[in-house]
């Protein structure tokens, strides 16, 4: 298989079909790196595609991979969040692909937010450097409750609450 394969695009109503996937391929992932990634409920992850705050991979009409887009502070600080490759398609560069899609559509949609993103893995670390992220200490993060709120899903969400919300396994960057 090669990149030319696989379309990455920004997702609408079309792709609402691909929500289930979507979150099984997130939570087997999760339980694979038995590190943190939170879930998410499926109306969520739909409303995000309905939004077109998401980007979708596909292989002719096979979900290969996908992320999203979420807006915080009254659209001041904007975090690309979700980024998952299904394992068929891991290896191909397409992490890359969705990653700079999404960077790209959050810096068109809000070109003046604060672009950031939690990791606790080093692929997404590294795109992240590669697309100009720097880490950052928690507090030059949002503020905002509600995207704390969506650390409860994860499973390293104690440490965070523990410290205050100073440190955890995720690296911050903005």
């Amino acid at each position: 298989m090669t990149q030319d394969e696989l379309t990455v695009e920004v997702a609408s109503d079309k792709h609402l079909i691909y929500v289930d996937e979507i979150l099984k391929t997130i939570e087997d992932a999760a339980k694979v790196r038995g590190t943190g990634i939170a879930k998410r409920k499926p109306e969520y992850v739909a409303q995000k595609i309905k939004e077109a705050k998401a980007v979708i991979a596909l292989q002719g009409e096979r979900f290969a991979g996908f992320s999203y887009i979420e807006t915080w502070e009254h659209k001041q600080y904007v975090t690309t969040s979700g980024l998952i490759v299904h394992p068929d398609f891991r290896g191909l560069g397409l992490a890359k692909r969705i990653k700079d899609l999404t960077f790209s559509l959050a810096r068109t949609r809000w070109p003046h937010a604060k672009i950031f993103s939690l990791t606790s893995g080093a692929a997404v670390m590294t795109m992240n450097t590669q697309l100009g992220y720097k880490p950052v200490t928690f507090a030059e993060l949002t503020s905002d409750e509600a995207f704390w709120k969506g650390c409860e899903g994860c499973i390293n969400v104690d440490v965070l609450k523990r410290t205050d919300r100073k440190y955890c396994i995720c690296t911050g960057m903005l």
